[in-house]
């Protein structure tokens, strides 16, 4: 069974980094606008099926492989404090990413909005770093079978990133005008999401 602590801390990343503008976000906020919001959830859908592949090629994969070779994990886990830094300064530094730089998109049928979904997390390098770096570290192989902490860290995380997700589908037109008027809350987003991926960076390096 994984602690509170890990639990409290994957969703607090998975926070920071689903806050974080990529293709996801993008891609989502972007067919909202421009085709409402039932082409933005059906577009979600395909996101997260992504993450579900992702999280069950990765958990069964990892599962055996750090049992077996305990400095695999600690390069892993400082590949992805050092990710969380990269992150963070790309959020943090002048000019910054801004949430809402979407673009128009032409009408696509839902199963081509399923399918455009999928694809864009399965490449998003995010959402790998996220299974193959991130959601390791907080697997404590004292606590249990590791493959099950796993799956539960990884429903955590897809969780919130689907809550987040959903929120921005169903308000990206008052969300983006909200923003685009009030540049001072942008700002003040970018410093919160950059923030918590800075402060677990140097927790996960530390091994705290």
């Amino acid at each position: 069974m994984i602690s509170a602590a890990s639990a409290a801390g994957i969703a607090l990343v998975a926070l920071g980094m689903v806050l974080t503008p990529g293709p996801n976000m993008m891609y989502l906020a972007s067919r909202s606008l421009s085709q409402g919001r039932r082409a933005g959830m059906v577009s979600l859908l395909g996101t997260v099926t992504g993450f579900i592949a992702y999280l069950t090629m990765t958990s069964f994969g990892l599962a055996g492989v750090f049992l077996t070779a305990h400095w695999l994990y600690v390069a892993v886990k400082l590949a992805g404090s050092a990710y969380l830094l990269y992150l963070a300064w790309q959020i943090l530094r002048p000019h910054g990413t801004a949430v809402f730089e979407t673009r128009d998109l032409p009408t696509e049928a839902a199963a081509r909005l399923f399918s455009m979904g999928l694809l864009t997390n399965l490449l998003n390098p995010k959402a790998a770093i996220m299974y193959l770096a991130l959601i390791p570290q907080f697997i404590e192989p004292g606590r249990g079978h590791v493959l099950t902490q796993g799956l539960l860290l990884g429903a955590i995380q897809i969780t919130v990133s689907t809550t987040v997700n959903a929120t921005i589908v169903l308000a990206a037109s008052a969300l983006a005008g909200f923003f685009s008027a009030r540049p001072a809350w942008l700002r003040g987003q970018r410093l919160v999401a950059g923030t918590i991926l800075a402060v677990f960076a140097v927790r996960l390096a530390l091994g705290g």
